[in-house]
């Protein structure tokens, strides 16, 4: 799996540099001659710049455009949003800045002010010279354009590395050290040394930045296809540790023997790369990862919604993709911890799931991560060892698997996708297609009955409630009501129970289960 590496070059600060960029895609210059058309109406220039230049260089898919205008982008906004057939909203109001929503392109439009008496002026502002790229949107219609390019950005480009347009940038705003190395991450592009000497003299500061700020380019990264590379990258830099100070205790902590020649933190890197493999849309070029992947898609192959299943945003912005990644980080947060000796000398991590769970929600709630992320990831790590357990005693029960899905809380197939990278992570370069070949049938067995009996295990429908459990006990509504319910559905799962008169018998049963146990 790859690394995103420090460049080894100093690179000096390039010349501005005459480049032609060439537009080929219709749609695109005809989004963009539409914005031309509304700013020239308002007596305004406008100006692609930023990622939208950068990805077209790169030869990139477009889907953010930054537009830099020399008017108000507030009023700017809504005659665009109705030309564009958007929708409008002040992204930055206090700062001036604009956001056009494409929903049907999957695209958004920002409009933002310029900082500077001049474009020229405000790209030496810009934090990185790769981002410093400017083409004058009143000459784009003709599909070709020359480039402002003051800071040498397009040689950076052409030599695939991230450099910073100067020190004073970063320290104006802490939050683009964190943003160097997610944009390093997503073009699988070099930190040039300089820069990197300057990330690591400056990293304490990233503080500064507010947690939501923080949170959003963790989010980006994990979203990329090397988020494991991204951890690395962080950590070189220096940022790793100060972002994420809870998993510093993790460093050097030494595993058992079965595992790699990890200490907790390698293996939790490992594990994000382990996903990324995985979760890749095409197979890695490496042997055995390349098998691996073969081997548990051609698998799944009855079950390619999986596909958009890991597409599917958990709150805006955050895929299920994403957040499982970063849950593979933070799986194993508690084993410095709960790291115990037996008098044989074995070592263990007594509940390092639970109190992981705990670790990471405190953690996610600092980073200002919503409700729901918080509890998907902390019910993943607290069930990341189950998998293996369901299948110990060979294979799994309807009641094991339908606890399984019930405790997971709707992150029952990330977990299994948890559980493998876990194993990867741990064996590492050892691992073999045929050592892993149990992991992918016992996954595939779980995921045939999440799919083909959904309405009778993993969510057998209702066939009594607590209406009738306290007409027929003279129940009255409290904790022994749902345990009872709880106990039905889950015999209902396991095949148990089918008729409302077997779970009426059920209750009647654990009832007297229950009065014979207060009565000792």
């Amino acid at each position: 799996m790859g690394r995103v590496n420090l460049a080894k070059q100093r690179l000096n600060s390039a010349e501005p540099a005459v480049t032609t960029l060439r537009i080929d895609n219709p749609e695109l210059l005809s989004l963009l001659s539409a914005i031309a058309d509304v700013t020239e109406a308002a007596s305004a220039h406008a100006w692609a710049t930023g990622g939208l230049v950068r990805d077209l260089l790169a030869g990139r898919t477009v889907y953010d455009l930054d537009i830099a205008v020399d008017g108000d982008p507030l009023t700017l906004g809504p005659t665009l949003a109705e030309a564009a057939g958007g929708i409008y909203f002040a992204l930055q109001e206090e700062r001036g800045q604009a956001r056009v929503l494409l929903t049907g392109r999957g695209m958004h439009i920002d409009l933002i002010p310029l900082r500077a008496p001049d474009i020229e002026a405000d790209l030496r502002l810009r934090d990185y010279t790769i981002d410093a790229l400017a083409a004058s949107l009143s000459e784009i219609r003709s599909g070709e354009v020359t480039l402002i390019d003051p800071t040498g950005g397009v040689g950076d480009i052409a030599a695939r590395v991230v450099r910073m347009t100067g020190e004073q940038q970063l320290q104006h705003d802490p939050l683009r050290m964190l943003r160097g190395a997610r944009i390093a991450t997503q073009l699988s592009f070099a930190v040039e040394a300089e820069t990197a000497e300057a990330i690591l003299r400056n990293a304490a500061r990233l503080t500064e930045a507010a947690p939501e700020r923080l949170r959003d380019e963790m989010v980006r990264i994990f979203s990329c296809e090397n988020a494991g590379a991204g951890m690395r990258l962080l950590d070189e830099l220096g940022l790793f540790s100060v972002l994420l100070p809870e998993m510093e205790r993790t460093r050097g902590v030494e595993q058992p023997t079965n595992h790699h020649a990890y200490d907790v933190l390698g293996h939790s890197f490992a594990t994000v790369e382990a996903l990324d493999m995985l979760l890749l849309d095409e197979p890695p070029g490496e042997a055995p990862m390349r098998e691996i992947w073969q081997e548990l898609w051609a698998d799944l192959a009855w079950c390619m919604e999986l596909r958009d299943y890991f597409r599917e945003e958990v709150t805006p912005g955050t895929t299920r993709r994403a957040l499982l990644k970063f849950c593979g980080l933070l799986h194993d947060i508690a084993k410095p911890q709960t790291k115990s000796f037996e008098p044989s000398g074995r070592m263990r991590f007594f509940g390092h799931s639970d109190l992981g769970a705990e670790m990471a929600t405190a953690l996610l709630r600092r980073l200002r991560f919503s409700s729901r992320e918080v509890s998907g990831v902390a019910a993943m790590i607290d069930a990341h060892l189950r998998p293996m357990q369901l299948g110990q005693s060979g294979q799994p029960t309807r009641r094991a698997v339908y606890r399984f899905f019930r405790d997971t809380r709707g992150f029952g197939i990330d977990t299994l996708f948890l559980a493998m990278a876990d194993h990867l992570g741990s064996v590492g370069p050892r691992v073999t297609a045929e050592s892993f070949e149990y992991h992918i049938a016992l996954t595939s067995y779980i995921l045939h009955i999440r799919y083909s009996e959904e309405d009778t295990v993993i969510s057998p429908k209702r066939i009594i409630d607590g209406d009738d459990l306290m007409a027929a006990f003279a129940l009255q509504p409290g904790e022994l009501l749902g345990d009872l319910l709880e106990a039905v559905r889950e015999a209902q799962a396991a095949g148990e129970v089918g008729t409302r008169e077997q779970a009426l018998e059920l209750a009647r049963a654990k009832l007297a289960e229950v009065a014979a146990a207060a009565r000792q």
